[in-house]
């Protein structure tokens, strides 16, 4: 028999039922992008370890500062406020595995399979937001519930006195947004960045250096203003108000919860939607 000729087209093989059609092919949709994202999330190491060492710092320094305690310490503050100590060093872990959930692929090259894989480039990047979204959020809430659980079991006696456990959940809740919101901030700070280094630098200068430039510009009376602002508005003291913490010391009112999360909200709204432009703008 011969074979058949470079212009001639091979006859496509019957199926078990004589069907010569081709497989259907669905159509790809966001759900297959936040499958192949959830897949390469739980698949590296340094997932495992970043969210691991959140864990720990978060529950490991909140029980250290629960048997530090007692009953009396928390006739005004919640059951969950221990957390705090750790979460303000476990919140930089967060922000890591925001990063290094874009930069890891540009800097390995994955970026180009990716895209390759995937042309529209808006859902790649949305999955990856849901994804991060979503593990970051689970983790820091169960964190914070644990060490809450288990302030409750250890200092629930009478002497601490009646608790409002649903703000104090609710509480948790929020801070849990916030800082999932922060790690959110962080992914689209990797994606204009591009660079691990760079991008987690800049995310702590975001969170660390706050308190310092304010208190540096409340030296001067001329710019005294504007650094009580800045010492009002920062991650630290946002994350002191959603837990419950009272007022500063001098007696001034710190701002509302509410206003702490639409300011983050709305620089990380800002940040996520230029990340959107330069993912479609830019080559890999």
């Amino acid at each position: 028999m011969t074979p058949p000729t470079s212009t001639q087209q091979r006859a496509p093989r019957p199926g078990p039922a004589g069907n010569t059609a081709p497989l259907p092919t669905p159509r790809p949709h966001l759900g297959h992008a936040v499958a192949s994202e959830w897949t390469k999330m739980i698949s590296v190491r340094s997932t495992m370890w970043t969210i691991g060492s959140l864990v720990v710092t978060v529950v490991g320094v909140g029980l250290a500062f629960v048997s530090q305690t007692t009953d009396e310490n928390y006739k005004n503050m919640p059951y969950i406020a221990p957390a705090l100590f750790g979460l303000l060093v476990g919140q930089l872990s967060v922000i890591v595995l925001g990063v290094l959930t874009i930069t890891s692929e540009y800097g390995t090259g994955l970026a180009r399979t990716t895209f390759a894989a995937a042309p529209d480039r808006h859902r790649v990047l949305t999955a990856k937001y849901l994804v991060f979204s979503a593990v970051a959020f689970v983790t820091v809430l169960g964190s914070i519930f644990l060490v809450g659980i288990t302030t409750a079991m250890v200092h629930g006696g009478p002497a601490s006195g009646p608790h409002d456990n649903a703000s104090a959940w609710l509480s948790g809740l929020l801070v849990s947004l916030y800082v999932t919101l922060l790690g959110v901030l962080s992914l689209a700070v990797g994606t204009l960045v591009r660079h691990s280094a760079g991008a987690i630098a800049v995310m702590i200068g975001v969170v660390t250096l706050p308190p310092v430039i304010g208190g540096m510009l409340s030296i001067w009376p001329a710019s005294s203003g504007l650094g009580r602002l800045v010492l009002d508005y920062n991650a630290l003291v946002a994350m002191m108000q959603l837990f419950g913490m009272p007022d500063g010391a001098d007696g001034s009112n710190l701002p509302s919860k509410v206003l702490q999360l639409v300011l983050l909200v709305l620089v990380t709204g800002a940040t996520v939607g230029a990340s959107y432009l330069a993912v479609r703008r830019r080559d890999v």
